[in-house]
Formats: structure tokens, sequence, C-alpha cells
């Protein structure tokens, strides 16, 4: 990767215009786009509280939380503003293996002028500080104990980077941006809904500037998402299909929430099922497809039963495929 330090905003944009929110505010953007910027989803529907607080980020260098159940779209809601403003976004997901090296780097063997040396290539943590790059760490909360204490030396906004390999302080660019999603809020996972989750050390929970809260949405909201993207729905007919999907959507997360089941259909689940639908000509087999053979065997029954209420209709057994 190639720093590109002295990029920086050079136009602003209107928060009404761009993202539909009541506001006079006016932010700052790039008018050029960079291979780091991600591609715009032009059917992409803003939740308002969410992406006002996404934007403060953006505007006044805030340190934003974005937390909720999977599958609601956290990551993607940044990667959509960043596309409007042509930010520059990276994102990392901190499963177990990424390591404090992973995000530092490291030293490596190069050739130079035919002789074997030894290198430090800096990692993604010290490239995108010093570039005006939106950085966003998703499944914050599984982060391994080494690599957490390394963010929270970044955290600060006006903060410096020092990497002790080089004997090197690191200055934050003026446009440096830093996002997290997270499954649970800091506290671990007191439900036993997300294994692998970690408590955040409250000392670095306390440097997040906001945290905000994205779950799954209303009915009539979740329509005009899966509407948006597939057309051939958007009439009457249609529109009854996808309500009686996104029922039986409602119902698995009840049921996933309360404990009843393991497996929970999140929008992006329901946008695969409308697709598919489109593809089989067939609801019950696209809902097959689609997210009951993803289920635990001993749960297919009580999940038909939800189809069953929401649509008026038996799956058939051969759908079922459940092996006793």
């Amino acid at each position: 990767m190639t720093p590109n330090i002295n990029s920086q905003p050079d136009i602003k944009i209107s928060i009404k215009q761009t993202f539909g929110i009541d506001s006079d505010m006016e932010i700052n953007a790039f008018s050029k786009k960079s291979e780091y910027v991600p591609e715009i989803d032009k059917t992409y529907k803003f939740d308002r509280d969410t992406t006002l607080a996404i934007i403060s980020g953006f505007a006044f260098n805030k340190r934003v939380l974005v937390q909720g159940y999977h599958g609601t779209g956290k990551s993607t809601h940044i990667e959509q503003i960043a596309a409007r403003l042509n930010w520059p976004c990276i994102r990392v997901n901190l499963d177990s293996h990424i390591s404090r090296i992973d995000l530092i780097g490291k030293d490596a063997i190069v050739l130079k002028d035919g002789k074997q040396v030894t290198q430090f290539n800096e990692g993604i943590l010290p490239w995108s500080i010093q570039n005006p790059v939106a950085l966003v760490f998703d499944e914050y909360d599984a982060g391994r104990p080494d690599v957490m204490f390394v963010i929270q030396r970044v955290l600060e906004a006006e903060g410096s980077f020092t990497l002790l390999d080089k004997n090197k302080v690191i200055k934050q660019n003026k446009y440096f941006r830093l996002f997290a999603t997270s499954n649970t809020v800091g506290l671990g996972d007191t439900t036993g809904l997300y294994h692998g989750t970690q408590q955040i050390n409250q000392g670095q929970m306390d440097r997040w500037n906001i945290v905000t809260t994205l779950n799954y949405l209303t009915l009539e909201r979740e329509m005009e998402i899966i509407l948006a993207k597939n057309k051939n729905l958007n009439n009457p007919k249609g529109k009854e299909k996808v309500a009686n999907m996104i029922k039986v959507a409602s119902l698995t997360r009840k049921g996933f929430i309360a404990g009843d089941i393991s497996t929970v259909m999140s929008p992006r689940t329901v946008m695969h099922w409308a697709d598919n639908t489109e593809i089989f000509k067939d609801t019950g087999y696209a809902f097959r497809v689609t997210f009951l053979n993803k289920c635990d065997e001993m749960e297919k029954n009580t999940i038909a039963e939800y189809y069953q209420r929401c649509f008026g209709e038996d799956l058939p057994e051969s759908l079922l495929n459940i092996q006793i």
C-alpha cells in the first residue's frame, strides 16, 4: 500500500440531499474516489440515528462503536456513508486469528541489490493512522486481549502511536477516522447468543465517544429495503409475500432471543430468500435452501410452524427432510 498523506477532503456535501435526513448540516468529503472507497449501493436505506452517529464520527473525528445483532448491516452502514463521502474505508475483522503482529507489522526478509536484508513491513494500523482513512474493526468484542491493548493506543483522537519495532512515533493524520462494530456492548456474552465475544476493558470502552445501536428494523422499513433490491416484487401480490417473509423472520428473531431456536433470520437472510424465490419460483423451496437447511434438525419443526403461521400453509414434508 502506498500512503497518500497529502490527500484531504476538498468539498462539502449536504446531509439532507445525500442521506435524506432533515438537517442543514454539511460534511467534508472527497471530490475524487480512490481504490479504497467502497462502491455505492444506490438502493441502500439509511437508519436515521445510526447515520447521524456515523456522520458525527466523520465530521468531528469521534470514535463511533455500532452495536447490534448480526445481519443488521452495521458494517455496511459505515461503508455506504464512506462511499458517499468518497472517504477511503478499510475493514478488519477481529477474529481470533488476528494478532498484534498482524496489526502493527513485522520483519520480513527481502532482496535488495541482490542481497537478503531484513526489513520491517508496517501493518494495517500504522498505515491507516498516517492516511485519510476510515478504519473499521468488525467483531470488535471478539478481539484478543493483546490486540485490544494495541487498539487502545489509537482511541484517543489526538493520540500518537509508538512503533516500538522501529523506535518511531507516528502522529495521526488529521483525517484518520476509527469505527468498530460489535454484537455486544462490551459486557461480554450475557445471553449465550454470541460465543467467543469478550468483556471489553472499561477504560477502553470509555474512549469510544459515541455508541449507537442498530437492531432489527420495523416491518415497513425492512420491506422498503427488500423491494428496493427486488423490483419484481414491488406489486400488491409481491408485497404480501415479502410481508409474510419478514413475519417469519420476526418469529425466528423472537425465538432466537428467547432461546427456543439457535439460528436466526437476519435482514440479509430475508433478502437472499426473496432473491431465491425469484430464481426458483417456489417460496417454500427457496425458504429451505436459504434458511431451513442451516438449522438444527431438532428445531426444523418449530421453524416450519413459523412458516405455517405466516403463510397459512404447511411446508411440504419433502422440504423438511428431518432425519429421525
